[in-house]
Parts: C-alpha cells; structure tokens; sequence
C-alpha cells in the first residue's frame, strides 16, 4: 500500500463513520424524548457539548503551526451572539422539530441546508444565483411539497413539525453566512467552541430545574443525550473539518447527499418508522435539487 493511498482510504472511512454519525443522531434523538423533558434534553446536550468543546479548542489551538486570531474583549458579545442564534437555535430547533415528526422527514428537511445557503448568498449578495441553480432551488422546494404528501402508517411526521425543522435550517444557513467572516478571522473551532461554551452555560439551569423529573428515565435515555453532544456535535463537527481539509468538497458533500437516505433506514429498522409511498419521490426531488445546486456552485 503506498503512503498516499493509505492516507486517503483512512479519509474515507472517516467520511463513512461521519455519516453514521450524523444519522444515527435523529435515532438518537428520539431515545432522549420520550422520556426527558425537551428542556432537559436541550439543556444537557449544549453543557456536554461545551466541556467536551473548550478542552479540544485548547488542545488543537496549542498544537496548530498557526494558531487562530485571539478575539478581543468587544468582539466576544458578537462571537456569542452568531453562536448562540445561529449554531444554537439551529439545534434548538432541531429537536423541537424532531420531537414533533418523523425521522424521514426531518433528515430530508436538513438536506436543504446547502440550497438555503445559496439562497441567502444570492440575496445578500455574496454570489451569484445563475439559472441552473433556480433550477436546483426549485426542484427540491417541489420535494418539499411533495413530502407535505407522505405522512407514512407510522412515525408521527406532520406539517408543524416539518415547517420547525425547515426554520431550524433557515436560521443555520443564516448562521454560515454570518459566520463566515468570524470563521475566517478566529477559526471555526474556535467560533463553534465559544458558542457552545456560551450555550453551555445558559443552559445549567434547565439541566438543575429539569433534573428530577429526569430522575427515571432508562440509561438509553441519558446515552442519547450524550451521543446528540459528543457524538454528533463534537466527534462529528471534527471529522467534517478535518475531512474539508484533505478532501474536494464535492466529495464531503456526499455525506449529506447519503444522510437522509441511511436516517430513514435506520428509523424503520430500529424505531419501525414507516414513511408514505409519496416519500422516495420527494427524496428523489429534494436530493437531486441539492445535488444540483452544489454540483453548479
């Protein structure tokens, strides 16, 4: 085996536990709710995600050959509230949503994330939107509409908790226009480090207020909560930067491409979810409408 294959076979068995990761996290996520309170489930995720956050951004700042600009006391309150709105409320949002609808459904929603991004760019400016990308735009909101169509025997997909999710990806696009700049500035760790730190913080109190009425719940329960925070936010945000540092984007975007496709799996094999007969047409149409806006990017 020669040096160089070695290395970028390794990549891709990283990229294939990155998308197990980011999968199993919808499947995860519904062990955590139904026995925790949302709050709970919320709280505990960012105070986990923080202490895990802090000594990594520590560690990988001190062995950087060029470590990231250190902010300056006034750029703090803005670094927090990028973090906080956008990493944060994406989150949030996120398990709000997937308390109220299918594991099929909410996977599919977040696969727009790159389609909303380029919708904002195009907005604001920042690039610009040829027809070949409308085009794109297009197709996956008609999947979007054609998922309104696809509630499934079980699962509990509904509008509501569809129409969360897509805010949940709105307010995240809006925070990868935002962050961009500081990203650039201080490093993504570290931006993502002081929001989740931040959060963390915040959110001691609903882990205290919220701890009796957690007391009960089974340890399948709590290893939920902790895959959602270690695994998936900490373990998984690393693969996914150190990935986009070795590899074509176009190749990590494959995950989010595979993403939806294995979380629906995975939820009718181990939660018995099972999505509607409208469900593979609007997966058809949403994934091929991201595809096509990052295929043009």
């Amino acid at each position: 085996m020669t040096g160089s294959t070695a290395p970028t076979r390794a990549l891709y068995l990283l990229l294939g536990l990155l998308l197990l990761l980011w999968s199993s996290n919808f499947i995860f996520a519904k062990f955590a709710l139904r026995e925790l309170p949302l709050a709970m489930v919320v709280g505990l995720r960012y105070v986990l995600s923080g202490i895990c956050m802090m000594p990594v951004m520590a560690v990988v700042r001190r062995r950087s050959p060029a470590p990231a600009q250190n902010w300056r006391l006034q750029e703090i309150p803005w670094l927090l509230a990028v973090g906080l709105l956008g990493l944060v409320g994406n989150q949030v949002l996120f398990v709000i949503g997937i308390s109220m609808t299918s594991v099929a459904h909410a996977a599919m929603i977040t696969a727009l994330s790159p389609v909303l991004v380029m919708v904002g760019a195009g907005v604001t400016g920042v690039e610009r939107i040829t027809p070949i990308r409308v085009l794109g735009i297009v197709i996956a909101a008609c999947g979007v509409v054609v998922l309104q169509f696809s509630r499934g025997a079980t699962g509990g997909a509904s509008g509501k908790g569809d129409a969360v999710m897509l805010v949940s990806v709105v307010v995240f696009a809006g925070f990868n226009l935002l962050g961009k700049p500081l990203a650039e500035r201080f490093g993504s760790l570290q931006m993502n480090a002081v929001a989740y730190g931040g959060a963390g913080v915040l959110a001691l109190p609903l882990v205290i207020g919220n701890w009796t009425r957690s007391a009960q719940a089974s340890l399948l329960a709590w290893v939920g909560v902790a895959y959602m925070a270690v695994c998936s936010s900490v373990i998984g945000y690393l693969i996914y930067a150190h990935a986009l540092r070795h590899l074509p984007a176009s190749r990590v975007a494959v995950v989010l491409y595979l993403q939806p496709l294995l979380a629906s799996l995975l939820a009718v094999s181990i939660l018995g979810e099972l999505p509607g007969t409208a469900f593979l047409p609007a997966a058809a149409l949403v994934l091929g409408g991201v595809y096509t806006v990052e295929r043009f990017s």
